[in-house]
């Protein structure tokens, strides 16, 4: 058997040769000064040649193991180049189905369905950053406990909400390896109810008609870029979400009809909004028209006419108004809205319908298609006089 010393100071020779260490292990001395270990057997009786792997990469002790698995593998009747061969598919196999490249072929989806860019940026985030332990993973080996202690990481951190959300992405993606072949089952299904439910907390929001009518002042009132303050007032007009507002183009108002035509990607719930437009929302938009064709948005940023206002804009304004978050936020609008029309009795129907929220009930949202849009032509225009009534009190 050969020693370290001997295969370490191996001379190199103008033509290679071969050192015998015994039950078929030779190391190749190559001209060029590489040594490779290599283990002659004899399979259906022909003799063969299996590479176990580079000196000093793979030391003696190691060459000996591979060679003592190669003759286990001969007494079972395998041929040890054969099942090399098969392990090299099975890990490039392996490869090919990690979970990093599922949470790819199922981004590429959701961006075939042209979801909103915040949503995109939440899924990303989801895989790219939260995901990442599982990356490089084979899908199929992921356990439910391995994506538990994952999950289980986040919701410690005070993110419930977040290890929820994640969950449900995780899912998506184990899903969609069902389907294609590549996994036998949703791991994250077993874990479903072992998080703890997220700590719900409502929107703030003012509900009081002389408060709202001083916020309300306040926005005639404030100090800061103009723009803003007419996007918040449009978004109370409207009833809508921040980001919808935010996003308004030109092309999505018919100015004659008096129509706000939400598109799909940038509503809630993927479903085409129509709103109608008040006297007072007519006025702002008219306001804040640009004639320069190139200017898409109603309510462009001030770094760019190009770029929609900040995410937070809405809210720092209110900030700089000295109003707390505990006291209001621009999401919390729509449920002003909702409570101060309620508790004066409007039809609860045509108001749940111009904050586009679906019936609850499935049975009567599939056979009440109804938009009500009469009613809500008439709502909308009490609602903006209502806000005139509150502000001047």
């Amino acid at each position: 058997m050969l020693r370290e010393m001997e295969v370490r100071k191996a001379p190199i020779k103008e033509k290679q040769y071969r050192l015998a260490d015994g039950n078929g292990l030779t190391l190749l001395v190559k001209p060029n000064g590489s040594k490779l270990w290599q283990h002659r057997y004899r399979f259906l009786n022909k003799e063969k040649l299996l590479s176990l792997g580079q000196y000093p990469l793979v030391g003696i002790k190691e060459a000996r193991e591979k060679c003592l698995e190669a003759k286990r593998l001969l007494s079972e009747g395998i041929d040890p180049s054969v099942q090399k061969q098969l392990d090299k598919i099975e890990q490039e196999h392996a490869t090919r189905t990690s979970f990093l490249l599922l949470a790819e072929e199922f981004l590429e989806s959701l961006y075939d369905r042209e979801l909103a860019d915040q949503t995109m940026k939440k899924k990303e985030w989801h895989i790219r950053t939260l995901a990442e332990p599982l990356h490089k993973r084979p899908i199929n080996d992921i356990t439910s406990a391995e994506i538990l202690h994952l999950l289980k990481g986040i919701e410690r951190s005070g993110r419930r909400e977040t290890a929820k959300k994640l969950r449900g992405t995780l899912s998506a993606i184990f899903r969609l390896a069902v389907v294609t072949l590549r996994a036998e089952n949703d791991p994250t299904y077993a874990i479903k109810g072992a998080l703890l439910p997220p700590k719900v907390t409502n929107r703030a929001a003012i509900t009081d008609e002389k408060q709202f009518g001083c916020l309300l002042r306040d926005l005639d009132e404030f100090t800061g870029w103009r723009v803003i303050a007419d996007a918040i007032k449009f978004q109370i007009l409207t009833m809508t979400r921040p980001g919808e507002v935010r996003g308004a183009k030109k092309q999505e108002f018919d100015l004659e009809k008096r129509v706000w035509t939400i598109p799909a990607e940038r509503m809630k719930m993927r479903r085409e909004h129509k709103v109608p437009l008040s006297d007072q929302a007519m006025k702002i938009v008219n306001e804040n028209w640009s004639e320069i064709e190139a200017v898409e948005l109603i309510f462009p940023s001030l770094i760019s006419n190009r770029k929609w206002l900040s995410e937070n804009a809405f809210n720092s304004a209110l900030r700089r108004m000295g109003y707390s978050q505990e006291e209001v936020t621009a999401h919390g609008f729509r449920v002003t809205a909702s409570t101060l029309l309620n508790e004066r009795e409007y039809n609860g129907d045509f108001i749940e319908a111009a904050l586009a929220h679906q019936d609850k009930n499935v049975i009567r949202r599939t056979y009440n298609r109804s938009t009500y849009w009469d009613q809500r032509v008439q709502l909308m225009q009490e609602w903006a006089d209502l806000c005139d009534e509150f502000r001047s009190h």
